[in-house]
């Protein structure tokens, strides 16, 4: 079957941004502060062809342009539309208030014509050729005149280093549209290709009321809250790409954390924690444990109770490890935490005793059941399983996570992405925004517990199932892998379990479905009677806690689960004979 190719109109992206502008107007006009207030007003009042020319600035990555690069079929004249828009302020000429900007304005030439800049500024070129542009371009900035360096770029005739007639130029207006686009997306990393992969159909998303859909931000706030969180989250990042000592960024950290993280607005502490986080695990990674147990204990966000423990015992001080061990068994986040607690706390006993001890999955692991199997089936051993229990008459298919995953968003969809739960923010949105927050569960509850009920009656049940299959087939849902073996294995799934033990596990996935909607066994294997969840593990593959913790579920409700250990034999090469 063929398929029409869509093809967007020429000026596609002055639509989209339009929209985002008339969709942030419309749900942010109270925290807009006067600068944005007067881009918009400004941006409007732009001639079509000037909108346009100003919104490929925009979405482009950087801030310096050159304009004879600029080549638009749908924009007419683009040297009497960019100077107007220089005129009406968009966009500005290279200047010596650039200079602070100079890496910037360098990376947009090519490494040659670096060189060619360098010898108009006598330099030594000598060996530059065989270096790469990066190294070039860090070479010139520490050895260049950036006066002299200006001048020469804004020299009207720069014929030595390309061809065309030269002109640089900077954007402006670029924390007006940042701001704006954070306000749209909700995140920093929202882009507006997003729009174009809408529309080519190769995304497709849940249609919603767009007079339900609610601002993500609340306040001025919180805005701003989560932008600087963002941004420090980037200069994080850019330090450790300059190779910055560690101590340094520990201080710039503490600093920041001491100034802004105190007193930040709810929507940004997640963001905040993340960040946290990454800071303490890179400080660690640097064999500085104090500076990292110091970052660790801003955020109870795990895994920081775990590292905390681990870095208390490798500083010999047990006691305190031991006390934070016994707080997480009181209160895991995860089974991640719940099962280190437990193993270190039995560590330590099994030291007082003189005695040794395994892990929890470690003991699981040996105490399960094994199968040998052809070595030829080591790089795809779920597979080797498989063929296995089919020279036994039985059947096996693939489940993991992405079986258990589906049947959540599926039985759940109408209810994930609700509107009335204040999750829904864009037309974009591939999930609600509380998808992985405790509120998510807290939030829908009543309305899950009633849809379970459906379980009762299967052929009920399986009508539902199959409406909402083929109903929302395709579209983006971060639960559902839509895969065309889906749909019977749902069936096959209703068939084996009861209702009771379906509802269990669903309820189980939505109280934290951040961690639990991952650790299901890798196989369902069944025959005409008999069923069983296989998690399997080659010689050299270890149980996760996760993994542990959905077999000791799967026990409790009495749905028949095991690990299954494969070990090798050699293969019977007469076979091939």
């Amino acid at each position: 079957m063929a398929f029409e190719k869509i093809e967007l109109p020429p000026k596609y992206y002055l639509e989209y941004f339009q929209y985002l502008l008339n969709f942030v107007q419309k749900k942010y006009q109270h925290i807009l502060n006067e600068a944005e207030q007067q881009f918009l007003a400004n941006f409007e009042a732009l001639s079509e062809d000037e909108k346009c020319l100003f919104i490929r600035f925009a979405n482009r990555t950087g801030s310096f342009f050159r304009t004879e690069k600029l080549k638009y079929a749908e924009i007419e004249n683009i040297p009497e539309v960019l100077k107007s828009l220089m005129d009406k302020g968009f966009v500005e000429a290279l200047s010596s208030q650039h200079a602070k900007h100079a890496f910037e304005v360098l990376d947009i030439f090519s490494k040659t014509e670096l060189i060619a800049l360098a010898k108009m500024l006598n330099l030594e070129t000598r060996g530059k050729a065989s270096l790469k542009k990066e190294e070039v371009l860090d070479w010139l900035m520490e050895v260049g005149d950036w006066e002299e360096v200006l001048i020469l770029l804004n020299e009207n005739d720069f014929s030595e280093i390309h061809d065309l007639p030269h002109s640089l130029i900077k954007v402006s207006f670029e924390e007006e549209v940042q701001l704006l686009k954070f306000l749209f997306f909700g995140t920093r990393h929202g882009d507006m290709s997003e729009f174009v992969t809408r529309d080519l159909g190769y995304q497709s998303y849940e249609k919603y009321d767009e007079d339900k859909m609610v601002a993500y931000f609340q306040t001025r706030q919180e805005v701003e809250d989560k932008l600087k969180v963002s941004l420090a989250r980037e200069d994080f990042y850019l330090m450790q790409e300059a190779k910055i000592e560690y101590r340094e960024i520990f201080n710039w950290f503490m600093d920041w954390s001491e100034t802004h993280g105190k007193e930040l607005s709810e929507i940004a502490m997640p963001t905040y924690e993340r960040f946290t986080l990454k800071v303490a695990t890179y400080l660690e990674r640097q064999k500085a444990l104090d500076e990292a147990l110091t970052v660790f204990r801003l955020t109870e966000q795990s895994p920081s109770r775990e590292r905390q423990v681990r870095i208390l015992d490798k500083l010999k001080n047990k006691e305190e490890a031991k006390a934070l061990c016994e707080q997480i068994l009181a209160e895991p986040q995860n089974a991640d935490e719940h099962f280190f607690a437990e193993d270190y706390l039995n560590r330590l006993e099994a030291q007082l005793q003189k005695k040794k001890s395994k892990k929890a999955i470690t003991q699981h692991l040996h105490g399960s059941e094994s199968i040998s199997i052809d070595l030829i089936w080591k790089r795809k051993v779920e597979m080797g399983v498989i063929d296995y229990y089919e020279q036994k008459g039985k059947k096996a298919t693939f489940t993991e996570n992405y079986l258990w995953r589906s049947l959540f968003g599926l039985l759940f969809w109408d209810i994930i992405f609700d509107t009335d739960t204040l999750s829904i923010h864009h037309p974009l949105q591939r999930s609600p925004s509380d998808l992985f927050k405790p509120t998510f569960f807290e939030k829908r509850k009543e309305r899950m517990e009633e849809r379970l009920q459906i379980l009762e009656d299967f052929d009920a049940t399986t009508v539902y199932f199959h409406n909402i299959f083929f109903e929302k087939y395709g579209i983006t849902n971060p639960l559902v892998d839509w895969d065309g073996g889906l749909f019977p294995l749902i069936l096959k799934l209703l068939e084996k379990l009861s209702a009771e033990q379906i509802a269990a596990i669903m309820l189980e996935m939505a109280k934290n479905l951040r961690e639990n909607i991952r650790g299901f066994p890798d196989l369902l294997m069944w025959d005409d009677g008999e069923y069983c969840f296989v998690e399997v593990k080659s010689p050299t593959d270890s149980l996760s806690n996760q993994q542990l913790y959905w077999q000791r579920f799967f026990e409790r409700i009495n749905v028949r689960a095991k690990v299954l250990r494969v070990e090798w034999t050699k293969p019977n090469l007469d076979e091939f004979l």
